[in-house]
């Protein structure tokens, strides 16, 4: 299988920290993909026609995307548990969406601010954004002494969340207001799924 890749892509660090944890890291091979909201990259629109990544080619040539169909897929490959059966799933899956939320609008707020020509910029529109990145650590925050070690598709994507937080925002000072959030991100993040795919 073949991952096109941006390091810094929160996203494709979601999937990633799921191939590890499910034991497929070795049959994933990473290429390299330019995947900028305006200079589109013509590699990555022959395999993906949004140009976007994550997007995995898989051995027959077929490709999925986005992230939450290449985890799902991945969890199936491996019978794993990683998007958990019964009760659990939905639990899990809301955890996910929300946490993706807050995600998308952390990546919103960087192309705001770091692709859009500083003239263009509508600050009406980061506020927006960030404010949807505060309210989902505001929900996120009473929840998350609960997780205790669990690892599955809800804790991994809020884990890749505030990993992104830390590299692009690291002026939010997120921890600060959400000490149970922090607690257990301290935890996860130690994770070797998680130190082996920490962008630099």
């Amino acid at each position: 299988m073949k991952l096109y890749y941006s390091a810094a892509s929160p996203f494709v660090r979601k999937c990633l920290v799921v191939a590890h944890e499910l034991g497929l890291r070795d049959r994933i091979e990473t290429i390299p993909a330019n995947a900028h909201p305006v200079t589109r990259d013509p590699a990555l629109l022959g395999v993906n026609p949004l140009g976007q990544v994550p997007t995995l080619v898989l051995d027959d040539g077929s490709t999925l995307y986005d992230s939450r169909v290449i985890c799902d897929y991945l969890n199936t490959l491996a019978g794993g548990e990683i998007i958990p059966g019964g009760d659990a799933r939905y639990a899990a899956l809301r955890e996910e969406a929300l946490a993706d939320g807050v995600t998308d609008a952390a990546l919103l707020t960087r192309y705001e601010t770091f692709a859009r020509p500083e003239a263009l910029r509508w600050a009406e529109w980061i506020a927006g954004q960030l404010d949807k990145v505060a309210c989902g650590l505001a929900s996120l925050e009473p929840r998350a002494s609960d997780f205790g070690d669990r690892v599955d598709i809800g804790t991994i994507a809020w884990a890749c969340s505030l990993g992104y937080l830390d590299f692009r925002f690291a002026s939010l000072a997120w921890r600060d207001r959400h000490p149970n959030a922090a607690a257990w991100f301290e935890w996860f993040g130690g994770r070797e799924s998680m130190t082996t795919t920490r962008p630099g």
